[in-house]
């Protein structure tokens, strides 16, 4: 290759795979953890207010989760079309994918602003009868729903830089918005500063505006910085439906698999709050927490997928061989630590939302029993990054239908009879076991497939 070639050629081809992993990941993770680490702030500004408050928010987050699964799903598909057609040089499919990946944005927000006006209020009253709650809960997910049209547009503008490799400029957007969250929650919360106290209602407030300023911010780093796009009001308002199915493609089965985690939280909800109120609370809480851990991982496994699904465009297997090895180990030992956490300060952790007596005692061993299928999370997330990449996304569908609805609750309810809650923790455990299973399986043939023969 000349050196105009290679000047030419995106850095997802040419630079060292390692370095471009870091390059393009830790920005990446950089941004979920404070995300994660605004989820936490939320939840413990929330857990001020009240132990029903806290639960609140945990029987929302089944439907709020819906909806992140919309955006982030439509944004998976348009980041494999959009990297494999930047790696075969087909930069009009790069620009139709882009486009039409907003107008469907659109759709994703009319969608829920209605869920928002008709559904957000059966939806709570389906967990649990006590009113304080009810009241809390339908509060902040009609709020969330209703104008998520910040929501959307951020995680599609920020899925734009990252297929270009701009992964410093999408953690720009999503710091943006996860730091005014953190900044705004106690504001609008406890009315700081001449503002009046919102209560739940403010925390979802300082979310939507978090979310807001931010998608404002992707909009002006794709038109101004990201130069290999080309976003156009009139292409966005005529999509393509050759574009949108082969976005949807990839999209559904990875929307479908995160929604799945709707389905389970749900579940799980449900059979917890069968104990008490503070069971399902803790869950919530867990919820929280292991996302400090989860979500780097997840920003590993965002920075990834382009890598990959440029080098098979562009017929490079020993790159994408490296890129999975090393994403793999890292990956491990991210998750790892959070073992190490769960097992050694459970005390410490459930602290930070003033927990009770009770919380104590059913968070402590909750935390340390569920710490133990970490690891072979991350081996799983890694290896389901493949599966998205090379557009077999029904494959991590699969996995996922198995790990959370075939296998998770089933098991914990089967556990629940036992009329001890300690015991149903360990349906993660048994959970991710199977799904280890399943993903190796699956990886090996999709492998075989598609990177074998470059």
């Amino acid at each position: 290759m000349t050196t105009t070639e290679t000047m030419k050629e995106n850095k997802m081809g040419v630079m060292p795979v390692k370095k471009l992993i870091i390059n393009m990941s830790v920005p990446m993770m950089i941004s979920m953890l404070v995300q994660a680490l605004y989820n936490i702030v939320d939840s413990i500004f929330v857990a001020q207010i009240s132990e029903n408050a806290l639960a609140a928010v945990t029987f929302a987050f089944p439907l709020q989760n819906l909806m992140i699964a919309a955006g982030c799903g439509t944004g998976v598909g348009m980041n494999a079309l959009l990297s494999r057609s930047l790696g075969e040089k087909n930069f009009e499919c790069a620009d139709d994918a882009a486009n039409n990946g907003l107008f469907l944005s659109i759709v994703n927000f009319i969608i829920f602003l209605l869920v928002g006006i008709f559904v957000t209020k059966p939806f709570i009253q389906s967990q649990t009868s006590v009113p304080e709650i009810i009241q809390a809960g339908d509060t902040y997910l009609s709020i969330v729903c209703m104008f998520s049209v910040g929501l959307f547009f951020q995680l599609t503008f920020e899925r734009q830089l990252q297929s270009t490799g701009q992964s410093v400029l999408s953690m720009c957007s999503q710091l943006t918005g996860a730091i005014l969250n953190i900044i705004f929650d106690p504001i609008m919360i406890f009315g700081l500063f001449g503002f009046p106290c919102l209560g739940v209602a403010g925390a979802a407030y300082a979310t939507v505006f978090g979310q807001c300023i931010a998608a404002v911010l992707g909009l002006f780093l794709n038109l101004h910085m990201n130069k290999e796009l080309h976003i156009s009001l009139s292409r966005i308002l005529h999509p393509k439906k050759e574009i949108i199915g082969q976005i949807y493609y990839v999209g559904v089965p990875s929307i479908l698999m995160m929604a799945i985690g709707s389905i389970m939280t749900y579940c799980m909800n449900l059979i917890l709050a069968a104990f008490s109120t503070t069971a399902a609370a803790v869950f919530g809480v867990y919820f929280k927490l292991q996302s400090f851990f989860f979500m780097p991982v997840f920003g590993l496994n965002n920075g990834l997928i382009p890598i990959l699904a440029y080098n098979l465009g562009a017929r490079k297997k020993q790159r994408i061989n490296e890129a999975l090895k090393f994403a793999i180990t890292l990956a491990i030992c991210i998750m790892l630590c959070g073992t190490l956490a769960f097992e050694l300060v459970p005390e410490v952790l459930l602290r930070l939302f003033n927990a009770s007596d009770d919380m104590l005692a059913i968070g402590t061993p909750a935390l340390r029993i569920i710490a133990f299928h970490f690891p072979l999370a991350a081996c799983g997330i890694v290896m389901g990054s493949i599966f998205q990449a090379f557009s077999q996304s029904f494959y991590s569908l699969i996995v996922s239908l198995g790990r959370q609805l075939v296998v998770l609750i089933p098991v914990a309810w089967l556990l629940s009879l036992s009329g001890n809650v300690n015991n149903v923790w360990w349906c993660f455990l048994i959970a991710e076991g199977v799904a280890m299973v399943l993903s190796t399986f699956f990886f090996r043939k999709v492998y075989r497939k598609k990177v074998a023969p470059l």
